[in-house]
């Protein structure tokens, strides 16, 4: 549970070619959320409704930042079929992920292997973690993070 705790800062190579660290982001809200893997329907849905709310969340003063194990050069392909108007992370060695224990062993048709456990932290302007959400279903999440932070954040 991080909840409650300064979120561990990163530095992740990002979409726009930029190193992105969380810590540039002081004085904002974040919304941090972990995904499987670009272009697959489950995290094209949870992409696509994060883009259809970015002004809500823009108007709330909270960054939306995506971050799975796919390179930045997919990230940019996702984000150009999707028009996805935020960044996406590349954690190709998944130390990110791991520093929020959301790299876990997963079972799918029988196999075991390791892989994101899809994850939403959201941050204050301190760095603070006040909420998150392990193991998400992707229908109405992204409503659900933005009342979240409409009723807890200014």
């Amino acid at each position: 549970m991080l909840e409650g705790k300064q979120a561990p800062d990163f530095s992740l190579p990002a979409s726009n070619g930029e190193t992105v660290s969380l810590s540039d982001f002081k004085g904002k809200n974040i919304v941090l959320y972990f995904y499987p893997k670009d272009m697959t329907p489950g995290c094209t849905t949870e992409a696509c409704d994060f883009r259809d709310r970015v002004e809500d969340f823009k108007g709330l003063n909270t960054v939306i930042l995506g971050v799975s194990p796919d390179p930045v050069e997919r990230h940019k392909k996702f984000i150009e079929k999707y028009s996805l108007p935020f960044l996406l992370l590349a954690d190709e060695d998944t130390k990110v992920a791991q520093q929020y224990d959301v790299w876990k062993l997963k079972k799918n048709f029988g196999k075991e292997y390791m892989g994101i456990e899809r994850s939403t932290f959201v941050i204050d302007k301190d760095g603070t973690v006040v909420k998150e959400w392990r193991k998400v279903r992707v229908k109405d999440h992204v409503e659900e993070a933005l009342a979240f932070i409409k009723e807890n954040l200014e």
